[in-house]
């Protein structure tokens, strides 16, 4: 029944598809689902609004993420997707399968584009490319992505990641490329990747490293601290691996802060802000 508030009547349906949204269960795969950002820019009749879409990480804080864009969203006049890959796929004890794209027959690049087509279907949004950013396990799964999917890309925006898949024809996947096709069915696009604007971000005080040099767990391979043993090494030596490939990096290092996601997104949406209005050059 639809209820009366402020004299206006709201109907349910309506109500939780507009602003911070429910979770909805994907079409595609009811294991796994999705929130939104529904900016009061978009209408039915007015031109598309552009999409971002927020990879979470291994503590899947995917509403977190979505309510700490929504000013920004509002500003923008841009939606917001926050996909949700819950643990325990297949392993109950698994964290991280979807950091590594593809486990056993489930493809979460697949997973992801199929939300994105459910939410164009639903929503007037541009999808045809999408604003991606994750920080952490969501680092890990945006720049795999990227090497799949750049024709999808805005721009990509590469968090923290603690186990990094460089562009290295010699090293097995997932520290390198070699075995890319077998994996996945296809080659890098590596060419692609320098027509799509790249963000790498980090806090310069990320430099634990009990979770990510952890020799003999399921998230561990043999080469995975050759470039480093912090975060901010690895994603260094991954801004000038993508740079000797001609791929353009813009590199954000914030200061005072660890490994915490929600302390990295005021540069995030700053480059947001850069693709979805370039500034006029000074």
């Amino acid at each position: 029944m639809a209820s009366v508030e402020g004299g206006q009547v709201k109907h349910p349906t309506g109500f939780y598809s507009a602003g911070a949204t429910t979770i909805f269960a994907s079409r595609h795969d009811q294991r796994f689902s999705y929130c939104l950002y529904v900016p009061s820019a978009h209408s039915v009749t007015a031109d598309p609004v552009p999409l971002a879409v927020l990879q979470h990480g291994t503590g899947r804080r995917g509403p977190q993420y979505r309510d700490n864009f929504a000013s920004w969203a509002e500003e923008h006049g841009c939606m917001v997707l926050a996909p949700l890959f819950p643990a325990g796929i297949g392993d109950p004890a698994d964290l991280h399968n979807f950091k590594f794209i593809r486990y056993g027959d489930i493809r979460f690049d697949r997973l992801l584009l199929s939300m994105v087509e459910e939410v164009g279907e639903r929503f007037n949004v541009a999808t045809g490319r999408f604003l991606l950013h994750g920080f952490s396990g969501g680092g890990q799964f945006a720049h795999r992505f990227a090497y799949l999917h750049p024709d999808r890309l805005l721009g990509v925006s590469i968090g923290a990641p603690g186990r990094i898949t460089y562009i290295d024809r010699g090293s097995p996947w997932w520290i390198g490329l070699r075995g890319f096709e077998a994996e996945f069915g296809s080659a890098p696009r590596v060419e692609e990747l320098r027509e799509v604007p790249v963000q790498m971000v980090v806090g310069a005080a990320d430099t634990e490293t009990w979770e990510i040099n952890n020799a003999g767990d399921s998230n561990w391979m043999d080469g995975a601290d050759a470039h480093g043993s912090t975060r901010i090494e690895r994603l260094m030596a991954l801004r000038d691996n993508f740079e000797e490939h001609g791929i353009r990096v813009r590199f954000d290092m914030v200061d005072g802060v660890a490994h915490e996601p929600m302390r990295v997104l005021a540069p995030v949406q700053d480059f947001f802000a850069s693709i979805l209005t370039p500034r006029e050059l000074t």
